[in-house]
């Protein structure tokens, strides 16, 4: 599993790497070590940065070897839960998480994309839904999409099973920046820069009310708001901001 994705304390950032440059495909173990990398990344970092080796992103999920999948639906719905659960780790996750993307981005790659907080796309990345393609359901991409992309942007990728250029997914929301390519790095290293030189308390804080006051009614959210200001910014770390 080491070989096939590497998570590296680099300071203050975790930098999770999928490493499979010969498919460019990510395992349901691989996943399972990126929600097990994101459930503690707070106790040692500020930031996880996801990225990969190769050509590609990710072209979706693949199985790790081993038999057929159940036969029967009941005993085969477990088997989706690591990646189900790689999903739920990105959202619940203290710290935010920054995706470096570039080459084809599909069908969990996509999905990833989307949950990242933040995500730099190469302007030559492309990106799709291919599930259908293959007979297959492509709801588990679409549980990740569903309140990140508007509704009619996923039922287009997910029935057409098209590419989108990256400006395209900036549009609909899967990105926040296209770069050139060859600046990706150096742009997605800018913005560490200057994320790291926020105070803690800001970087947690920014994250923890998006994750929890979209499922609020509004008077909840204003209050929720108005709570983790006051509570923010009267942090000692804030006042050494100042």
């Amino acid at each position: 599993m080491s070989e096939q994705i590497r998570i590296e304390q680099d300071g203050r950032v975790l930098r999770v790497t999928f490493n499979r440059p010969e498919d460019n495909g990510v395992s349901d173990s691989m996943a399972a070590a990126l929600s097990a990398a994101l459930a503690t990344a707070h106790e040692t970092s500020d930031v996880v940065v996801v990225s990969s080796v190769g050509p590609d992103f990710c072209t979706g999920r693949i199985r790790d070897a081993g038999g057929p999948p159940a036969a029967e639906a009941y005993a085969r719905r477990p088997e989706y839960d690591a990646i189900f659960n790689s999903y739920k780790s990105v959202r619940s996750a203290q710290v935010p998480v920054v995706g470096i993307l570039r080459g084809r981005v599909m069908g969990y790659g996509t999905a990833l994309a989307a949950l990242c907080d933040v995500s730099f796309a190469a302007d030559t990345a492309t990106f799709n839904i291919p599930e259908i393609t293959h007979n297959v359901m492509p709801t588990m991409v679409m549980s990740a999409l569903y309140d990140r992309v508007n509704r009619n942007a996923i039922l287009w990728m997910a029935y057409s099973a098209e590419f989108i250029d990256a400006k395209q997914a900036k549009d609909w929301g899967i990105v926040s920046q296209v770069v050139a390519q060859d600046k990706l790095d150096a742009t997605a290293a800018g913005f560490l820069d200057v994320l790291l030189s926020r105070p803690r308390p800001a970087i947690l804080g920014l994250k923890e009310y998006l994750r929890v006051a979209p499922r609020m009614d509004e008077q909840a959210a204003i209050d929720y708001a108005r709570a983790l200001h006051s509570m923010v910014n009267t942090s000692a770390a804030m006042k050494k901001a100042h």
